[in-house]
């Protein structure tokens, strides 16, 4: 992996993020203040899209894989841990009938499966106390977390290759 140094900003800055969308239909187009970066997102076919971009719940899941890696990066930093290669897959379940129906009940993700395979030097005590840090200071997994969310968050450590 590419070597990483901590970040700059001071111990207990505040991020700050503005997003603004603009769009017609289940089609939409975000762009992020003081970047060049735009994300285009379109509902799921079920919701009405034709697949022409990610859908927002595709998007936030990917994020939400993408989180974990940052994070654990940033775990590994600052406690001295050399990271190889990380392979994450997120697996979800949304039950669309609050969403498209209107019915009573939780319109969020039943459950998310995290499965990650991550190249490490840690032993196994170490490793099971690094992915628990992760999952503390991973900002969408507390987000999903807090909501309810049921998550398996299932890391598997494997030797780190040499180069």
């Amino acid at each position: 992996m590419k070597e990483h140094t901590m970040p700059q900003h001071p111990k207990g800055s505040v991020l700050e993020f503005d997003l603004r969308g603009t769009g017609s239909g289940v089609l939409q187009e975000v762009s992020i203040a003081g970047s060049a970066h735009t994300v285009r997102a379109e509902g799921h076919p079920a919701f009405g899209g034709t697949d022409s971009a990610p859908s927002p719940l595709d998007l936030v899941l990917s994020a939400y894989v993408s989180c974990n890696q940052v994070t654990a990066t940033i775990v590994a930093l600052g406690q001295g841990i050399t990271l190889g290669a990380f392979e994450g897959r997120v697996q979800a379940e949304l039950d669309n009938s609050v969403l498209v129906f209107g019915a009573e009940g939780d319109g969020t993700f039943q459950r998310l499966t995290l499965t990650v395979d991550l190249e490490t030097e840690l032993d196994d005590a170490a490793f099971e106390a690094f992915v628990a840090e992760v999952a503390r200071r991973c900002p969408l997994t507390q987000l999903f977390e807090r909501s309810g969310v049921e998550i398996a968050n299932v890391w598997t450590n494997r030797a780190l290759a040499r180069a």
